[in-house]
């Protein structure tokens, strides 16, 4: 799951959790909502990407 990612992709990853960890830490709620506004985002992207793909003709490339 991690190998796509590439180091790059690592250090974002882990940069995101180190952030919302400190938010959680003052403030549980704000960071169980951001958590949730991230998730959703990462959802549309894959949705734009899967259907940019598919238009391209690569369906099932995700």
């Amino acid at each position: 799951m991690l190998e796509p990612l590439g180091p790059g992709g690592l250090v974002g990853v882990l940069l995101l959790l180190v952030g919302i960890g400190i938010i959680a830490v003052t403030s549980p709620i704000v960071a169980g909502g951001l958590a949730l506004v991230l998730v959703g985002l990462a959802l549309v992207v894959r949705g734009l990407l899967s259907s940019t793909l598919s238009a391209l003709g690569m369906d099932g490339m995700l």
